[in-house]
């Protein structure tokens, strides 16, 4: 395909793609929309969660099988399930993409507070802390690192996966990936493709810099030991 890259330009150069609803501005908001809005629900029912069962060391095996559970199912599956039994269009996939954030964030959460140093949880109850006082102020601060590695691992999921909810009719990116696909126009998905891969680029930059503003400096370290824990720990007993 010699002439794709000129093809490319003149898709993108086309002063259609940038206006109106179906325009690349729009597309990429409806995206976020769909990303940033699954990726908070799952972090509010996941987070919770993960740090209960950490701390508490109650139901961690189920929490973790749960998870296995949501992975082993394929995305688009869990988009088109969602979308018979409640309707093509935003409620499904929004509850489809939120199944699929959940895993890793409660993963993290529950391996985080669980690897917390039992000497040091024991000097903070011998210092006078109570239950949520040593999470809150002790477990929580440890376990930022693998935290914001399972947020910033469900977020990139969260985009790339997004790209299917075109295929049950709400636009995103997906509109020009499987737009083109459908028209033959190769173009069209190449710009689609790469915009969802910047996006998710884009939402791995803005989560690391937010994780290393929020997480103490000593800790910073720990982020390079997290990346093993996002293949789905075992859990801890």
């Amino acid at each position: 395909m010699p002439d794709l890259p000129l093809e490319v330009w003149e898709w993108i150069a086309d002063p259609d793609r940038w206006a109106g609803s179906r325009g690349i501005p729009s597309r990429v908001l409806e995206h976020l929309w769909y990303s940033l809005s699954s990726l908070a629900a799952a972090i509010a029912i996941a987070l919770p969660v993960g740090l209960w069962v950490g701390h508490t060391g109650r139901g961690g095996t189920l929490a973790i099988n749960l998870a296995n559970t949501g992975r082993a199912v394929p995305s688009f599956g869990i988009i088109v399930l969602f979308a018979i039994l409640i309707g093509f269009g935003f409620t499904g996939t929004f509850i489809a993409l939120v199944a699929f954030a959940i895993p890793p964030i409660l993963t993290n959460t529950y391996t985080g507070v669980r690897e917390v140093n039992s000497e040091v949880r024991e000097s903070a109850e011998g210092m006078g802390m109570r239950g949520f006082q040593v999470l809150w102020r002790v477990e929580v601060p440890y376990a930022l690192p693998l935290i914001f590695a399972g947020i910033r691992t469900s977020a990139v999921q969260v985009i790339a996966t997004a790209t299917l909810a075109n295929l049950v009719g709400i636009g995103g990116l997906g509109s020009y990936v499987f737009g083109g696909l459908a028209r033959l126009n190769f173009a069209e998905m190449l710009v689609g493709a790469v915009l969802v891969a910047l996006l998710s680029l884009a939402m791995e930059g803005v989560l690391a810099l937010v994780q290393r503003a929020v997480v103490p400096g000593g800790l910073q370290e720990q982020e390079a030991a997290t990346q093993p824990a996002q293949q789905i720990p075992s859990p801890v007993a």
